[in-house]
């Protein structure tokens, strides 16, 4: 065989080789994110409002605008009288990754708690909105909390916040209501992606702008900041908290979110 022959038999050997490791390389399959929001009403959604029973949206606290899912507070003549609300998805779920985008606007009610202020959040494993007791505060949940800056000073947002709940980190079970994560500030009017990924009771971590900002373990249900049935909830203390409904907060700042998905695991 010529040289010529050797070099070009070669050179098919080669080409035939890399085909086949083309149609070895396995596809990704494609991932099944559902919105949850879609963008027209709140037909799928539960608001539960303080002193409200379920189901009413007190003062109009929660509508639809330009496909944004909003808290509104037009109607409420600048007097919030910690009327916290929360607007709850129709179903519990367990193993996902939830994401959305959120946004700060306007100006906080007048007596809106200094802590609240460019505050809100995602609630996730909730117990069901049905149950909550009418003058309640928040449910018992894991909180992503969401803060805004306010133009001048560093302020993390998706921190950790355990109303009724612990969580463990290094090792160790964390009791404090609020844990900061490592993100950077956000100021002003800008939109911020937001991504939760959820394992049941296993691992939850928190991402901002697709950077990991926290992770903590074992979540569970203990600890304070509660005001409604706490001695139902002191009896599960120490036991793990696998599943709940997820929902959003007004809680006296204008916000707006947008793009609400989730992709179950």
């Amino acid at each position: 065989m010529t040289r010529k022959l050797v070099l070009l038999a070669f050179c098919i050997a080669l080409l035939a080789s890399c085909k086949n490791k083309e149609k070895q390389t396995p596809v990704e399959p494609k991932e099944n994110w559902v919105k949850l929001f879609n963008g027209k009403d709140l037909n799928d959604w539960i608001i539960k409002i303080k002193g409200h029973a379920a189901g009413d949206n007190y003062n109009n606290t929660f509508i639809v605008e330009n496909g944004a899912l909003k808290v509104n507070y037009e109607n409420y003549k600048d007097t919030f009288n910690d009327t916290f609300g929360h607007i709850y998805y129709k179903k519990p779920f367990s193993n996902y990754r939830f994401r959305m985008d959120y946004r700060f606007t306007g100006n906080q009610l007048s007596d809106g708690a200094d802590w609240a202020n460019r505050n809100s959040g995602i609630m996730l494993h909730c117990e069901d909105p049905n149950n909550i007791g009418l003058d309640q505060n928040f449910p018992v949940s894991i909180e992503v909390q969401l803060l805004g800056g306010n133009g001048v000073d560093e302020r993390t947002t998706a921190n950790l916040c355990t109303p009724g709940t612990n969580v463990e980190m290094d090792g160790e079970l964390k009791t404090a209501h609020c844990i900061s994560s490592a993100s950077k500030t956000y100021h002003g009017e800008q939109w911020v992606h937001v991504e939760v990924e959820v394992r049941n009771d296993s691992i939850i971590k928190h991402f901002i702008n697709g950077e990991e900002v926290i992770r903590y373990y074992k979540p569970q249900y203990g600890g304070g900041n509660i005001n409604h049935n706490m001695e139902y909830w002191k009896s599960l203390e120490g036991q793990p908290l696998k599943s709940g409904y997820i929902s959003l907060q007004s809680e006296s700042h204008p916000v707006e979110f947008k793009n609400i998905e989730i992709l179950e695991l």
